[in-house]
């Protein structure tokens, strides 16, 4: 497949000049193919997921435990992201544990399709362990395809390698939702295990393209060092046995014995995170500043990330039963909803850089902390905008899909405000000595914001209500608010970063 994409530079002797992929090194085209495969596998099966969840032919849970289940899955893997890229970093390089995170997903997938309530659980937490793994070292292969940050292309082969991940995003729902929805539910999960399995197969073969640093360790571990790391594995692992074998042999186990340690450790591990750089005196003070910076964009991060991620639970539980599915009398799967998103992003992303450009050239291009708050306002927006099929719904009437459409709209010109800016302010705060783990403490930000979510519905907190849905809106526009109000002294902490 990567081959039929490839072309020769047109200019030989410029960086680019061996054969390329649209003008990048051919192993963008493994990654690339890699990471669309991921993703239709990941966003298929995160689609049908609460879906199959509530329905009565699937685990016929209520909406709370659903959204709860759904909520702590997606937190796993940003949460597992950061072990992820210390297992590339010390212990396999990123080829490998790439690799391995591939198989591991498709087992994940393949145990979710099997025909049994008993594995489904497992399933999950196979695609969360692989999808960690995977989503930290594949971003650094593509870095290392790049001969150092002044490479022109290497912005460029970001954006392609984006938009692969746009790609399987926007597509899964159509193809995956379609058949787990109309067919069956566990085919779709294989389906998805179809999808990695596809991914793995172009990453093994196209391998060759990629540049030889992506199997080297950086830090391999001494032999003391891997000898602490199994004995503290081993320690917390018996721990966990005894723990859980205790409460199952009283009667007294329930799901919640695992979702609310989950979610706890959610919200704790984020937070010690945090205080753990904050209070490291190795930090001189610019970089102690610029920490205390980055606190209050990692806070208004996780508030838009519980807002924003509630678009694949909240959301769609009440599409599945409150909306009307259709668009000119044709009816459409809940699934399709996951779709707007991505297509959107890929409309939209390159009117925005557009727009930057061209306000920069004026001298009026936002700040980035203008940029944030907008971002933060506009997903409060978008729950507000709930209000409207909730109030449908509750006096009896079926929503009409295109309030929903302008739901996901709304947010998704809110992600395009906030995620680049939060990606690349957290590359330019970054003490020196936490460099290459920040872009997991931004990860983290996701997981605080999808634990938040888990812990309200195994509260009992009915988030398809009027009265909460209004709450969350408020809560969002007004740290958006905040933030900006808040700006100069933002930027006062951070110093030389704009």
């Amino acid at each position: 497949m990567a081959s039929s994409l490839t072309k020769d530079s047109v200019t030989p002797g410029t960086p680019g000049s061996e054969k390329t992929f649209f003008g990048h090194p051919r192993g963008l085209a493994t990654l690339f193919m890699t990471e669309m495969w991921e993703r239709f596998s990941y966003y298929g099966m995160r689609a049908l997921l609460p879906l199959y969840l509530v329905a009565p032919g699937g685990l016929a849970l209520g909406a709370g435990t659903a959204t709860a289940i759904y909520s702590v899955y997606v937190s796993l893997v940003y949460l597992l992201a950061m072990p992820g890229g210390w297992f590339g970093d010390r212990v396999w390089g990123p080829r490998k544990t790439v690799a391995v995170a591939g198989a591991v997903i498709m087992l994940g997938h393949l145990t979710l399709a099997l025909p049994s309530s008993g594995t489904f659980y497992a399933g999950l937490g196979l695609v969360a362990i692989g999808s960690g793994l995977l989503k930290a070292n594949i971003s650094t292969m593509v870095g290392q395809l790049y001969k150092g940050p002044d490479d022109p292309r290497r912005d460029g082969g970001f954006t392609v390698f984006y938009m692969g991940i746009n790609l399987g995003a926007f597509a899964a729902p159509l193809i995956i939702g379609t058949v787990g929805e109309s067919v069956n539910w566990h085919l779709g999960f294989a389906l998805a295990a179809l999808g990695m399995g596809l991914g793995l197969a172009q990453f093994l073969l196209g391998s060759r393209h990629l540049d030889a640093q992506s199997s080297v360790v950086p830090k391999p571990l001494s032999a003391e060092e891997k000898a602490t790391t199994l004995r503290k594995a081993a320690l917390w692992a018996g721990i966990a046995v005894v723990a859980y074998a205790a409460v199952g042999l009283s009667g007294n186990y329930t799901l919640n014995w695992v979702l609310v340690p989950l979610t706890l450790l959610g919200v704790i591990i984020p937070v010690m995170v945090l205080v753990r750089i904050k209070r490291d005196k190795d930090l001189d003070r610019a970089e102690q500043s610029k920490m205390s910076a980055y606190i209050w964009f990692f806070v208004a991060a996780a508030i838009f990330w519980m807002i924003y991620d509630q678009g694949g639970s909240t959301l769609s539980i009440f599409a599945d039963s409150s909306a009307e599915n259709s668009v000119l009398g044709w009816e459409f799967p809940v699934s399709w909803y996951q779709s707007v998103n991505p297509v959107l992003i890929m409309a939209l992303a390159p009117v925005f850089a557009w727009i930057w450009l061209a306000l920069n050239r004026r001298g009026k291009e936002p700040s980035t902390i203008v940029k944030f708050a907008s971002g933060l306002v506009l997903v409060g927006v978008s729950f507000f905008l709930f209000l409207a099929p909730l109030s449908i719904a509750e006096g009896g009437h079926k929503a009409a899909a295109l309030w929903l459409v302008a739901i996901y709209f709304t947010q998704t010109v809110g992600e395009l405000l906030l995620s680049p800016v939060g990606l690349s302010v957290t590359t330019k705060m970054a003490p020196a000595k936490y460099a290459s783990q920040m872009m997991g403490v931004w990860f983290l930000a996701v997981t605080a914001g999808d634990a938040t979510t888990g812990l309200l519905s195994i509260a009992g907190v009915d988030l398809n209500k009027t009265g909460v849905v209004a709450m969350e809106a408020t809560l969002a526009v007004v740290a958006g608010v905040a933030v900006w109000m808040y700006r100069n002294k933002v930027k006062s902490l951070m110093g030389d970063v704009r």
